[in-house]
């Protein structure tokens, strides 16, 4: 659960005063090892701010895997947790380049920062006094933002763009159900009729429930799958209902889209297996992907691509063999070819990929990759290196 951070909290780490303990503090290791002789130190020294400085500054060592330019910001766990990677706002901010927004479930302010940079006059409004007030910390420098106190299922502004990021768990638990998320997702399309509107959601949030007319971006950072968004009509690009966006630190955006062109063969498998970015998986944009690499699918119905080359940037997978599968004629070809570490990736098949592993006994020196997966109406086992 983490701390749980009050106003007073904020006030002291935004002082003179907490930034000189912060500092402090920074300096010790907060490990498990180290936890109670750092905890008897800091409380030695700081008295009842010690939790609030020790929580900050893991939540600031945590934070540098996700947000740029947040070395001097306040957190609370949750909120961290929640936060949108700074690559991911960036790419929505620069959409939204000119436009005031109004941010209707600002949090800490991980997002406004982004919209701050493009858009000429910004608003944050939350519930959560703690966190408004850790927002007006790490936004201080941001001239162009408006905070408030107010309902995200209240409307009070006009003339904005809306965005939200209703709460992904409910009861404690992580929810796919558009309706269980906080505020409703149902409840807030409604109170903003007629708006140009952006909503972040989970990426395995269940679209067919949902009677949209706008786009659906699903976005992925590094190789992982960060969230899908709702643009209303709007801000959707004509003739576009489905969006996979592939975000790098080390290259630019890729995107593709259901208006790309899909038509691709249908053949026997090539030399190369390629899983497609969890971004174009989740958008359904599988077809169109292939269609643009010169690839085929293996089955219909399965995410894994083939053909007789890879495209640059991505991983691929060389088809050495192709096995019945069953344990035993994969337990022996894995003796055979002396396979030692073995990566197994499953699609289509009901297989635990770490309990088969220990089942086939690979004792060897020679890496492989075991692909399991559904073909027409039977399964198969492609055995690959890379």
């Amino acid at each position: 659960m983490g701390y749980s951070f009050s106003r007073e909290d904020v006030a002291f780490l935004g002082s003179a005063a907490g930034n000189a303990a912060l500092a402090e503090v920074d300096r010790l290791e907060l490990t498990t090892a180290t936890h109670l002789r750092d905890l008897e130190r800091v409380r030695r020294e700081f008295g009842a701010w010690s939790g609030a400085l020790i929580e900050t500054v893991r939540l600031r060592r945590r934070a540098t895997a996700k947000l740029v330019d947040t070395a001097r910001w306040l957190f609370t766990d949750d909120a961290l947790q929640q936060a949108t990677p700074t690559l991911v706002a960036r790419h929505r901010a620069e959409k939204l380049s000119g436009r005031n927004v109004h941010d209707v479930t600002c949090s800490i302010g991980a997002e406004l920062a982004e919209l701050s940079r493009t858009c000429p006059s910004v608003i944050g409004s939350d519930l959560d006094d703690v966190r408004l007030s850790m927002a007006a910390h790490n936004l201080a420098e941001s001239r162009n933002v408006l905070l408030a106190k107010a309902d995200a299922l209240v409307p009070c502004s006009t003339g904005t763009v809306v965005i939200a990021d209703p709460a992904r768990r409910a009861d404690g638990r992580r929810t796919h159900d558009p309706a269980k998320l906080q505020p409703p997702l149902p409840d807030l399309l409604a109170a903003y009729p007629g708006r140009d509107l952006a909503v972040k959601c989970a990426p395995g949030l269940d679209f067919d429930r949902l009677d949209w007319s706008g786009e659906i971006e699903v976005v992925s950072l590094d190789g992982a799958v960060r969230e899908a968004c709702l643009w209303s009509a709007g801000l959707s690009e004509p003739g576009v209902t489905r969006r996979a966006t592939i975000l790098s630190t080390r290259a630019e955006p890729v995107t593709f889209t259901d208006a790309d062109p899909d038509d691709i063969p249908e053949r026997d498998p090539g030399e190369w297996i390629i899983d497609p970015d969890g971004a174009i998986v989740r958008a359904g944009l599988v077809r169109h992907y292939a269609a643009k690499h010169g690839l085929w699918q293996l089955d219909p119905k399965i995410a894994y691509l083939t053909g007789n080359s890879v495209p640059e940037g991505v991983r691929g997978f060389r088809i050495i063999d192709r096995l019945d599968l069953r344990e035993k004629t994969l337990r022996q070809e894995l003796t055979r070819r002396n396979c030692g570490p073995l990566e197994i990736l499953t699609r289509g098949v009901d297989i635990d990929p770490d309990t088969l592993r220990k089942r086939l006994k690979p004792r060897g020196t020679h890496p492989y990759t075991l692909i399991l997966t559904r073909l027409s109406r039977s399964t198969a086992a492609f055995l690959c290196t890379t």
